[in-house]
């Protein structure tokens, strides 16, 4: 009977091993983040991204969705300045199986030797997002966010994926201080 109450748990757990961002934080620790309550996009900063327009829409879609679920308002004259920043690089998986005859760690014959060697090369992008909140009067940078996890170029998953990193990314604001 008790293992029937642990199955939840562990596909829960399971299920969280499974996510593909991984994230971190920065922060003045001088600051008290308490007073801030408005925000807006700092529009210099987010027109130097090198991303596509439709991205960018979508991460500041993303931004608005988890700052006005936190409670802060989008403003002319906000306490906060977000800025967004972006990375990418490609990733290059190259899998060799080799079936052959030798030494090993089996015994016996093996069905499957007459494939031989087999190398697969698999590629993936694996990009950076950086969210960085700035104090609109002081024109400090005060706290910067940090995901990083594969991309995907399905249209029908971006904004998913989008809303992945901006998600885990904005769940560490404000910082929790120790």
């Amino acid at each position: 009977m008790k293992t029937f109450k642990l199955v939840p748990v562990f596909l829960l757990l399971i299920l969280a091993s499974c996510s593909t961002v991984s994230v971190y934080s920065d922060y003045d620790k001088n600051v008290d983040f308490a007073p801030y309550k408005t925000y807006a996009f700092f529009k210099p900063g987010i027109d130097k991204v090198e991303i596509s327009d439709l991205d960018k829409r979508r991460i500041l879609r993303a931004i608005d969705d988890q700052m006005q679920a936190k409670g802060f308002t989008k403003s002319e004259n906000p306490d906060l300045l977000i800025n967004i920043f972006t990375k990418s690089r490609e990733q290059v998986d190259v899998n060799q199986f080799s079936a052959g005859w030798g030494y090993g760690w089996g015994w016996g014959w093996n069905p499957y030797m007459m494939y031989g060697n087999q190398t697969t090369v698999t590629t993936s992008t694996e990009g950076t997002l950086f969210i960085d909140f700035i104090d609109a009067k002081k024109k400090e940078m005060i706290w910067q966010g940090e995901g990083i996890g594969t991309l995907t170029k399905n249209v029908d998953k971006k904004d998913e994926k989008v809303a992945e990193f901006v998600t885990k990314i904005l769940a560490q604001y404000p910082p929790v201080k120790k």
